[in-house]
């Protein structure tokens, strides 16, 4: 059975960037389940299987729907636990919501902000429309005004990633010698911004981009099928 992964877009639907969405994809993948890409719009969210579920990601697998990224990895993790594990135990989904709570509070903030009218400008009328209110509203400014100072502000976001740099100088992927979901939960957050933006959040040397592309690389390339911003 194919499972049906709602997946938010912006005006191209071929290029699906949010980063909770990537984290579902590539669990799906992990799990080895063929899934299929509904893309929808900020606008269409609120219509998502009749408006049970207020944000994406949201899968449907025959009659049964789950929302909430990390949600669906534990509901795929418990109904799938013949195939690959996505956290390796009550432990690793311990830690599991320890990196998703430092990706909301450490990597999405300064990510939103830099990227924020790159996500804008890739977004249907009746979106931008959406996004801007919203945002505005979130950021107490004018849209254009948000990222501003995200040049001034890089060089701390780098150097708030040196707990991730030197965790992957000991290991290929902060589930060790292979991926688990916080590996995706991170993935994800890098897609989100290298999939609407071409704006260098990493330095170019930074070992980070060598596990990136190992994430990239899994799964038959799942996260290559959609290029870089240009």
């Amino acid at each position: 059975m194919t499972v049906l992964l709602y997946d938010l877009v912006g005006s191209d639907p071929a290029r699906p960037f949010s980063p909770h969405c990537w984290k579902i994809a590539f669990a799906l993948a992990h799990k080895g389940l063929a899934f299929e890409r509904v893309p929808t719009p900020f606008t269409a969210v609120a219509g998502v299987e009749g408006g049970r579920h207020k944000t994406v990601p949201v899968i449907r697998e025959g009659e049964r729907t789950v929302g909430d990224s990390f949600e669906i990895a534990l509901d795929l993790e418990r109904r799938y636990p013949d195939r690959p594990t996505l956290f390796g135990g009550p432990g690793g989904e311990a830690a599991a919501r320890f990196i998703e709570r430092w990706a909301f509070l450490g990597l999405h903030p300064y990510l939103a902000q830099a990227a924020i009218m790159d996500i804008h400008d890739k977004l249907e009328p009746a979106d931008q429309t959406h996004f801007r209110t919203t945002r505005e509203a979130r950021f107490g400014k004018k849209l254009e005004e948000i990222p501003l100072t995200r040049d001034e502000r890089r060089p701390a976001f780098r150097a708030s990633l040196e707990p991730l740099r030197s965790t992957l100088a000991l290991q290929l992927f902060l589930g060790g010698e292979g991926p688990l979901f916080t590996d995706y939960i991170v993935a994800g957050a890098f897609q989100w911004v290298r999939v609407v933006s071409d704006y260098e959040f990493l330095a170019t040397d930074d070992p980070i981009r060598g596990w990136l592309d190992r994430c990239l690389d899994l799964h038959g390339g799942l996260g290559r099928q959609v290029p870089a911003a240009a």
